[in-house]
């Protein structure tokens, strides 16, 4: 239990203080975080997390990592489902809490779309839905690469968060426009729970579209990274 506990709190850690930084700085009176303190706060919450919690669990918090380190040979199938439930259960506790903190503010008139993903309407910049599937597929995978060459055994000890952490941020800063960054089923779950928006009537793309993207990124880095034979 202790590491499905760990993929609770983690993926706890990674919504309330990723998409909190959305729902309440990012457009702050004057003093708004805007698109580069959101992807900070991703990319932070995800080092940080890793670090607390990586040597428990392996620092999964998003149901995507976790199918694509199983494609990839890194994780058992039996621990598949507890961990995603585990880390939609976290995400959508911390997306609870964070609802329950704007409706703390004078004048408070809903949550509107809290920090939910999207395309067409939905879209920050109003991207396709193509569009959406093309950035979530394509990020997600190099997020997956990039997740397991840093874990990899041959790779330098001890960095691993902080590459993926600063690989989540980069993803952020390229993605927020078009589709407010998902590349985590489980993140996006958390928060089309409780906004005002047709959020959840997209949210399939943002389960299928990582989960592809994690099984290519997984894939590849099979063919790349595999070690040479003598």
């Amino acid at each position: 239990m202790q590491k499905y506990l760990a993929e609770f709190l983690g993926t706890f850690w990674l919504v309330f203080g990723g998409c909190g930084s959305a729902v309440l700085a990012a457009a702050f009176p004057e003093l708004g975080i805007g698109f580069m303190g959101v992807a900070l706060a991703f990319g932070l919450t995800v080092l940080t997390g890793a670090f607390a919690f990586g040597h428990i669990s392996g620092g999964h918090f998003n149901p995507a990592v976790s199918v694509g380190l199983w494609v990839g040979g890194r994780f058992d199938v039996k621990d598949l489902a507890p961990y995603i439930i585990a880390q939609v259960i976290g995400g959508t506790f911390a997306a609870f809490i964070l609802y329950l903190i704007a409706q703390g503010q004078a004048g408070f008139t809903g949550v509107g779309a809290f920090a939910t993903n999207g395309f067409g309407d939905l879209s920050p910049g109003k991207y396709s839905m193509v569009s959406a599937l093309l950035i979530e597929i394509v990020l997600t995978a190099v997020f997956l690469i990039i997740i397991m060459g840093a874990t990899d055994k041959r790779a330098p000890a001890g960095f691993a968060p902080i590459a993926i952490g600063l690989t989540l941020t980069v993803i952020h800063l390229v993605s927020i426009p078009v589709t407010n960054t998902s590349v985590n089923p489980a993140r996006s779950t958390a928060v089309a729970l409780f906004a005002e928006t047709a959020a959840l009537s997209q949210l399939w793309l943002f389960w299928v579209a990582p989960i592809v993207g994690a099984i290519i990124g997984a894939t590849i880095y099979k063919i790349v990274g595999s070690e040479p034979k003598n």
